[in-house]
């Protein structure tokens, strides 16, 4: 398949799990892959993530299936760094057509993170994970699209952006997922002009490998109208939707990927 013959795409967070899902599907789909992580062996950190792991890395499964790929170790809470690396796609592919600000995740243990009892170490860096990160990865492509006038951005938010925990933890993460579904409304109202769509995803639960490994034993399919966990395959499969010329007339949407749990 070639839809995204062409075009370079950049995915934060994609060294394992969602992200690296998320750059295999646009590899699939013919885009050139910036590769954007900590730690481009970041899967190396749970033994479910590893066995998934095809090669050495995301960049070298693109290539070995015959994709172009690049790879970037940065911390996307620091703007300069994330500006170098979409100056470095640049230079070597002259183009950004498409971002994934995937990048984030969670820290304390849920007990911990109660909405009125929040560690303020804990907070600042939740939200620098996901919604700074978020934010400094637009504006590190942002000018390139515009100058382009075209462009998908497509942020990654979750179901606890959505809907509260009943028992009120993990507050700090629920908030920036929260923050980075209307900051995606603002971005689409402000980009649309430029032929910008931008579009943010909310994963429900989906069986990554740190899922399996952390959680497995605590959820509830039941609770779930499909009744099943989702696959890395079913979020990857609307981030390829938005990337493509398929989604031209959607922007400014937040789109749960989550079997139907999420009501209202």
């Amino acid at each position: 398949m070639s839809a995204l013959a062409g075009q370079v795409a950049i995915v934060t967070g994609a060294g394992r799990g969602l992200g690296r899902g998320y750059a295999l599907r646009l590899g699939s789909l013919g885009a050139k892959v910036a590769v954007v992580d900590r730690s481009l062996v970041s899967y190396r950190e749970f033994e479910a993530e590893q066995r998934a792991m095809t090669a050495e890395s995301t960049v070298e499964e693109i290539r070995n299936a015959g994709g172009d790929a690049a790879g970037y170790e940065l911390d996307v809470a620091d703007l300069a760094a994330q500006e170098k690396m979409a100056a470095s796609v640049l230079d070597a592919w002259g183009r950004i057509d498409i971002l994934v600000a995937n990048a984030g995740g969670s820290q304390g243990a849920p007990a911990a993170t109660k909405a009125s009892a929040l560690d303020p170490g804990d907070l600042d860096v939740v939200l620098k994970r996901n919604f700074y990160g978020t934010v400094y990865s637009v504006k590190a492509v942002a000018p390139v699209m515009k100058r382009q006038r075209s462009g998908k951005i497509i942020t990654v938010g979750s179901t606890a952006g959505l809907a509260a925990s009943p028992d009120g933890s993990l507050a700090h993460y629920g908030a920036a997922k929260a923050a980075i579904a209307m900051y995606t409304r603002y971005l689409a109202q402000e980009l649309g002009e430029y032929g910008i769509n931008c579009n943010c995803i909310a994963p429900g639960v989906i069986a990554t490998g740190r899922i399996v490994a952390t959680l497995a034993s605590s959820i509830d399919v039941t609770a779930i109208p499909l009744r099943r966990a989702g696959a890395v395959d079913d979020a990857a499969a609307l981030v390829g939707f938005l990337a493509g010329g398929e989604s031209d007339y959607i922007t400014g949407a937040v789109i749960p990927v989550d079997g139907g749990r999420t009501r209202g």
